[in-house]
């Protein structure tokens, strides 16, 4: 079973004040007000600044949606002839849904359009029912104060937490930037940083060499070896050096090479030389090569070689770069050597070179997977105990929250709350 989470936690705490405010002020079964703990459960959030956020949207919502229901009844109170026709009742109450969702566009505040429209609607409703509008409307401005007090309140006090200590976190770093070449959020980086620093255990894993996650997080302070390559290999940052690499066979490389220059293909060789990422180019640059070559040079973290100096037995990987479609169809060409030469190859799209494409070719041993297994091996050599969990992103980075909303949840797995609870670990 899940562990329960704080924000579970602290929502049912919120509902169980909200109830008990208004229990100790006389309220009972059907006439308990419910706005109070429908109010926490919403504004209550991972972090207190988008409780805080929530509460906004609820109360924007709240007096916008009031406003015109108080109106609308106000008028039905002083036209009664209006009140005696429900069709005319409900088309008023229509345009009342109306003006709440128009009033939230023109004041800017898209996210509390529905709430504004509903508020309304639950104010109005009960007409002819309703025996002291004022009233009604006042209290239930007051409920929503008090939910978003509570839930604020509550969301800033922090439950006990546990530390586990020997659990390895494995996390894609395309879950916390959209690209290569952006950077990390100041906010995300600072996070991350501040887990490293509680003793969160965290490997952080790249489809690309080495360079650019560690000029993307150069102010992160890491404390494991990260996953390059797409799984190829190890890389120790905090020593600047390569602690493995799944380099592809000698003998598969030079058929592979033939293979490519029968195709007439150009192709980079990415190759660890001395701990060093070294990329060496075959055959004539075309267009689309130069285009990802001059994007690719930008950082001072990689070697780009023109002589013929590179050792077969050192190549990690074979990039082909050229449009989708005749990256699609070289793949096709090469499936059945790829297959019979124990070879895998995997196309992506080249960031900052719209409709241009590139497949890697590595080792079938280069893989995530066997590269998460060789870490927690070395780990192990120098202490036993230790676990792995993956954490990963389900639909992709879209933005800042995304990665800050991935790093929360490692941190509730690597604190968990700790109530002395019978079914937590």
């Amino acid at each position: 079973m899940p562990r329960i989470g704080q924000r579970i936690l602290k929502t049912s705490i919120a509902v169980l004040i909200c109830l008990l405010f208004y229990s100790f002020r006389g309220y009972r079964g059907e006439d308990m007000p419910t706005e109070a703990a429908i109010t926490a459960i919403i504004c209550m959030q991972p972090y207190v600044r988008d409780s805080r956020e929530f509460a906004m949207n609820r109360l924007t919502a709240t007096l916008i949606g009031t406003f015109w229901g108080l109106l609308l009844l106000l008028i039905l109170l002083l036209f009664p002839i209006l009140g005696t026709n429900l069709c005319v009742v409900y088309a008023l109450m229509a345009v009342g849904v109306l003006m709440s969702l128009y009033t939230t566009v023109v004041f800017h505040k898209p996210d509390a359009s529905s709430l504004a429209a509903i508020v309304f609607v639950c104010i109005v409703i009960a007409f002819p029912e309703i025996e002291d509008p004022i009233a009604d409307t006042l209290e239930r401005i007051f409920g929503v104060l008090i939910g978003m007090t509570v839930a604020i309140g509550v969301n800033v006090f922090r439950l006990p937490r546990g530390r586990r200590r020997n659990l390895v976190f494995f996390i894609r770093s395309s879950d916390l930037v959209p690209d290569r070449f952006s950077q990390v959020s100041p906010t995300v980086l600072f996070r991350l940083n501040w887990l490293y620093q509680e003793g969160a255990r965290i490997c952080l894993i790249s489809r690309h060499a080495p360079a650019f996650v560690t000029s993307q997080l150069s102010a992160v302070t890491l404390n494991l070896p990260m996953i390059v390559m797409d799984g190829a290999a190890l890389y120790d940052v905090n020593e600047n050096r390569y602690l493995s690499a799944e380099r592809i066979r000698e003998a598969d490389s030079r058929l592979l090479m033939e293979k490519l220059d029968s195709f007439e293909a150009s192709y980079f060789l990415y190759t660890v030389h001395r701990n060093r990422t070294c990329i060496f180019h075959q055959g004539p640059l075309s267009e689309q090569e130069q285009q990802v070559l001059n994007q690719l040079r930008r950082t001072p973290y990689r070697t780009y070689l023109d002589e013929e100096i590179y050792v077969p037995q050192e190549i990690v990987c074979v990039k082909i770069v050229g449009e989708e479609a005749y990256i699609e169809q070289l793949k096709n060409r090469l499936y059945t050597f790829l297959l019979c030469r124990k070879l895998r190859g995997s196309i992506q799209p080249q960031t900052g070179v719209p409709g241009v494409n590139a497949l890697y070719i590595y080792s079938d041993r280069a893989t995530v997977h066997q590269a998460e297994t060789r870490l927690m091996k070395l780990l192990q050599e120098r202490e036993s105990g230790w676990e792995a969990e993956e954490v990963f992103l389900s639909s992709g980075y879209r933005s800042e929250h995304d990665a800050m909303h991935l790093l929360y949840q490692i941190y509730n797995r690597f604190a968990p709350i700790r109530l002395f609870l019978p079914f937590q670990k």
